[in-house]
């Protein structure tokens, strides 16, 4: 699957992100869970390896799921990872606080049963009456945004008895973070390299 997405990129990986594929590959590979950092600045192409990390989880059989902070960020995910994964025959869905109804349990019951692939949404990720046919690999995107009964509420909805892989994605690294990865409580991929031809970022005070 990550071959055929990289064969209709418009645009080649960075190095970086190749390496950050290859770093989060052989995590998944291992018998124990991944707990791993990608941390890029804004612009660095951490969306796409997120990608690929949750379809070696589809490729496996299971599902995989990315958690954002905001409804907006959810639904940019959406837009943007179904537009690189248009080729594969997947099913990505979105779901957010904003989704009620029948609409809402479509997506529970598709989700149930294991037709949707990856699911991307906000809090509502990690609410009690929804239920993952076989969750083994969450992003969590901003992940200083989330707290740590939060990130755990959403681990605790994988299969009983398997410890689920995590991917958690920020630019801004908080101290809690930077203290797990220096005791080797979670591994680090760093995208120091911006693809070709991005816009410089202009930051403002």
């Amino acid at each position: 699957l990550i071959d055929q997405v990289v064969s209709n990129l418009p645009y080649r990986l960075t190095g970086a992100q190749q390496r950050s594929v290859q770093e989060i590959k052989a995590d998944m590979a291992e018998p124990s869970a991944m707990m791993r950092l990608l941390q890029g600045d804004v612009g660095s192409g951490k969306t796409v390896v997120a990608l690929f990390a949750m379809l070696i989880a589809v490729e496996n059989g299971s599902q995989a799921a990315i958690l954002a902070p905001t409804e907006i960020l959810a639904r940019q995910h959406f837009k943007s990872l179904s537009e690189m994964a248009e080729a594969l025959d997947i099913n990505i869905a979105v779901l957010t606080g904003r989704d009620k109804g029948k609409a809402r349990d479509a997506i529970l019951s598709d989700l149930a049963s294991g037709e949707i692939d990856i699911l991307i949404g906000t809090h509502a990720l990690f609410q009690k009456d929804v239920i993952y046919h076989d969750l083994a690999m969450a992003v969590i995107d901003e992940q200083h945004r989330f707290g740590v009964e939060q990130r755990m509420s959403l681990s605790a909805k994988g299969r009983e008895g398997r410890s689920m892989d995590i991917l958690a994605m920020t630019a801004t690294p908080i101290p809690r973070t930077l203290t797990m990865t220096v005791y080797g409580d979670m591994d680090v991929s760093r995208l120091d390299e911006k693809p070709p031809g991005r816009t410089p970022v202009d930051t403002r005070v």
